[in-house]
């Protein structure tokens, strides 16, 4: 499991003509070039300002995922309202709609909008409570707290917004690490919703830099392009280990547990 990722260190560290040529994991010698010239950027944007730019579109997007997904999924599991049913299986069964399906009427409103070539369709989808999967992994754990909490926190004076935000948040904090972890990881990785929006070079993050070292003659500066990618794949990997205990604690704990 782990070979793969040895093979992609390794590899950014080799010469042109052994990256390809050679199937052995360690490299002849050393070269060092291949990540001065990553550090370089790609069309005059530097490794700096597109890893900004993926921190950028990876925070908005876990940012708006656990605000709206903890709210819509606080309704869905604590409060009493019309067509609550309903409507939490419409939610649930838009998890199955491809996104492929809703691509192409999304980039229809987000250009009459004139938020194409920008970071929103990106990060505005997210504090909208989007993603049901996540809603779904909320109401899940939240659904698992005594209401006799809520009911103590009632008698006080405290009203749904004020136990949401004072009893039933901080109780979550494991479900909504588990959204952010999720969320991180899989926009940081998503390439073509990136490439479908971002036109200009210095907007571009680092899963659409990677791609720009294939010019139009399908030559690639192999070196270089594994270097980046070590960059793109260091913050995933520093963000996992960092949030590994929560992670393992929130999908025991949110009713996904075999």
């Amino acid at each position: 499991m782990l070979y793969p990722l040895a093979w992609l260190v390794a590899t950014s560290f080799k010469p042109a003509n052994e990256v390809i040529a050679s199937l052995k994991l360690l490299p002849s010698h050393l070269e060092w070039s291949n990540y001065s010239t990553a550090l370089d950027g790609v069309n005059e944007v530097s490794v700096g300002q597109l890893l900004w730019n993926s921190l950028l579109i990876a925070g908005g997007a876990v940012l708006g995922n656990v605000i709206s997904c903890s709210l819509a999924a606080y309704a869905f599991a604590r409060l009493r309202f019309r067509m609550r049913g309903p409507l939490f299986a419409f939610m649930i069964a838009t998890i199955m709609l491809p996104h492929h399906a809703v691509l192409i009427p999304q980039y229809i409103v987000f250009n009459q909008l004139g938020m194409v070539n920008t970071y929103w369709p990106m990060i505005l989808p997210k504090f909208l409570a989007t993603d049901a999967f996540f809603v779904f992994l909320i109401v899940q754990f939240m659904r698992s707290l005594p209401r006799e909490l809520e009911e103590a926190a009632r008698i006080d004076g405290c009203g749904p917004f004020r136990s949401f935000f004072s009893v039933i948040l901080p109780l979550t904090r494991p479900a909504l690490i588990t959204t952010a972890i999720f969320t991180f990881i899989w926009t940081w990785n998503d390439f073509f919703t990136q490439l479908i929006y971002l036109f200009e070079p210095e907007k571009f993050t680092l899963t659409l830099a990677l791609r720009s070292f294939v010019d139009a003659s399908s030559q690639s500066a192999f070196g270089p392009m594994f270097a980046m990618s070590v960059f793109a794949l260091l913050p995933i990997v520093l963000f996992f280990l960092a949030f590994q205990r929560f992670l393992v604690e929130g999908m025991a704990n949110s009713g996904l547990k075999g």
